[in-house]
């Protein structure tokens, strides 16, 4: 995938210099032992917090070699699931289900990088990283036109889940509409040794195209990807910091005028940022680089007392704590230029311009050196540092516009109520143009992703957590937003294939066609992509599992009954209240 990780401790790090550190690299996705192997996110914990098991892995590093890993799972009826050196998903799309399944590990398979200068494309092994395939492309003087904001990810990982940037712009924002060509090994006959390779070219193959460009590993194992790249170009990009009054008139002009640009939204603050960002020549001075503030680095003790605190002020139900952190944070964004550097080096103004690879995506807290203090990624497992929920929802152009109204109404009962998510990156709004991709975005749309704190423990309840499940229905429900597929809680997808209508079908026709035995295919896979809705249980709307309709569903013993929503009605959340009531 992708990240989707839009986390500042910025606060924290104003208390804390750093002259040398040693960053500690993100642990592998896949450990195994002598009974089996085990398959975990990035995050340390799937959405049903579940162990993923599977009996081993291979390491291919050639095409030939994954070819025969899935000829060798075909002809033994094995089922298969594609991992990658990151594993950002957040949905359970990697695991595997049996126990005897088969991991194929694509992190071993990234040495080739291709360029045709005459074609302007790029063909790159899907396992090579996001940072790797931008450096070699800038290197030759070009530019990848989008790219997501997270580069911890690799480029056939990335594509397979939907990942984008922010432009409606040329092809776009999302990067599986720069694909122009795929290869993928899929499951074959015994005449055919059992798997084969399939290449598909933009023009040529569109029906198929169209489904592997975003596929979430159901289709096969992607083996290569072409991109369209670009002559090389630079960005200038300016924070403007000001109110969100008229933000919801405001947004569609700002998405038409700036190639690149993107709103954070801090509706709690009453805070829009606007990103002013666009396209410059490459003789325009300046070396700027984005290194965004949530993607540093931190030093581990600093992770870990963030949890704590955050931990606390949910424990005593603290709003003021809340909105106090979110203020000071959003103080810390504007005086650093939320990671901005001029000459790479420190934020000293506006606008910053640099090299299109080195202002389109960030990830510095993911790669190692050997200084003196030991810091990590924000939310690395290892060390119980931050631990969140992620709410991503595409939404179509002309319905976005209500929603933000919808949140408007609902901060102003009580702006106290939203601090919680602005003490993240508040509501991240960016633009990602119309996609023929069957599981793409269909048409010109809006998507945003907001982050929101996770208990340690399964059913303990959330302060305010309402109000996110207000806002995660309106979004799927009440405005007919996507999910992001690489993103958000199980109830997100609930319904999602009658959102695609005849796109859907035209996947499914694929699917069958390349994986005729599902091979790839999952419980849990085919949960996101079915938008099923299990058995509901005890608590289970804590976690995003259901959506309640009884006060079992929430956490009755501590208080928490299920009821409707303040300004979507419709809308079924778990409320604290004093008042031990059922819902009428």
């Amino acid at each position: 995938m992708r990240f989707s990780h839009t986390i500042s401790l910025s606060i924290f790090c104003l208390l804390v210099t750093i002259s040398t550190v040693r960053s500690v690299p993100p642990q592998p996705p896949v450990r195994c032992d002598q009974t089996g192997c085990t398959v975990s996110s990035a995050y340390g914990t799937w959405p049903d917090r579940k162990t993923c098991k599977a009996a081993n892995i291979t390491y291919p590093t050639t095409e030939e070699e994954l070819r025969k890993a899935v000829a060798y799972a075909s002809e033994r009826n094995l089922k298969v699931k594609t991992v990658t050196k990151f594993s950002h998903t957040i949905p359970k799309l990697a695991c595997p289900s049996g126990s005897d399944a088969m991991l194929i590990s694509t992190s071993k398979y990234n040495s080739v990088i291709e360029i045709e200068p005459d074609r302007l494309t790029v063909t790159a092994d899907s396992g090579v990283s996001l940072r790797e395939l931008i450096d070699k492309v800038e290197a030759a003087g070009f530019s990848i036109g989008t790219s997501p904001y997270w580069e911890g990810v690799s480029i056939g990982g990335l594509i397979s889940t939907g990942s984008h940037g922010s432009s409606w712009s040329g092809r776009g924002g999302s990067v599986h509409d720069h694909v122009v060509g795929i290869s993928l090994v899929v499951p074959a006959n015994s005449s055919e040794r059992y798997a084969k390779v399939i290449r598909l070219e933009e023009g040529r193959d569109d029906k198929l195209l169209n489904a592997v460009k975003v596929s979430l590993g159901v289709l096969g194992v992607i083996s290569k990807v072409k991109l369209s790249i670009e002559k090389a170009f630079k960005r200038s990009i300016t924070y403007n910091f000001t109110s969100d009054v008229a933000l919801e008139e405001i947004f569609m002009e700002h998405g038409k005028r700036f190639e690149f640009g993107d709103i954070t939204w801090y509706p709690s603050r009453k805070t829009a940022v606007y990103r002013y960002d666009v396209r410059s020549p490459v003789n325009v001075s300046g070396n700027g680089v984005n290194d965004f503030i949530g993607f540093q680095s931190n030093p581990i003790l600093i992770s870990k007392g963030v949890r704590a605190l955050e931990k606390s002020l949910e424990a005593s139900k603290s709003e003021s704590g809340k909105c106090t952190t979110a203020d000071t944070t959003l103080a810390y964004k504007k005086l650093t230029g939320n990671g901005l550097k001029n000459n790479g080096l420190l934020f000293t103004g506006y606008p910053v311009i640099g090299n299109q690879g080195k202002i389109q995506t960030s990830g510095s807290c993911l790669y190692s050196s050997s200084f003196r203090i030991d810091v990590s990624c924000s939310w690395d497992p290892r060390y119980n540092g931050l631990f969140f929920y992620e709410t991503t929802a595409i939404f179509p152009l002309p319905r976005f516009r209500d929603f933000i109204l919808d949140v408007k109404k609902l901060r102003d009962m009580k702006p106290e109520r939203l601090c919680g998510i602005d003490i993240y990156n508040g509501i991240l709004i960016r633009f990602i143009k119309g996609s023929k991709a069957y599981l793409g975005q269909g048409e010109d749309s809006v998507v945003i992703d907001f982050n929101y704190y996770r208990a340690d423990d399964a059913l303990t309840p959330r302060l305010n957590q309402d109000v996110m499940e207000e806002m995660e229905q309106m979004a799927f429900l009440k405005h007919g937003a996507k999910p992001h597929w690489g993103k958000n809680r199980k109830v997100g997808f609930f319904g999602v294939k009658q959102k695609y209508g005849p796109n859907f079908d035209k996947f499914l026709e694929v699917k069958n066609k390349l994986d005729p035995k599902m091979m790839f295919s999952s419980e849990w896979s085919d949960e996101i992509l079915f938008g099923r809705e299990g058995l509901k249980y005890d608590g289970c709307a804590l976690e995003g599992n259901c959506v309640c309709s009884e006060d079992r569903h929430c956490s009755p013993s501590k208080g928490y009954f299920c009821r409707q929503g303040l300004v979507y009605t419709q809308a079924r959340v778990c409320r604290f209240s004093s008042a031990k009531v059922s819902m009428a």
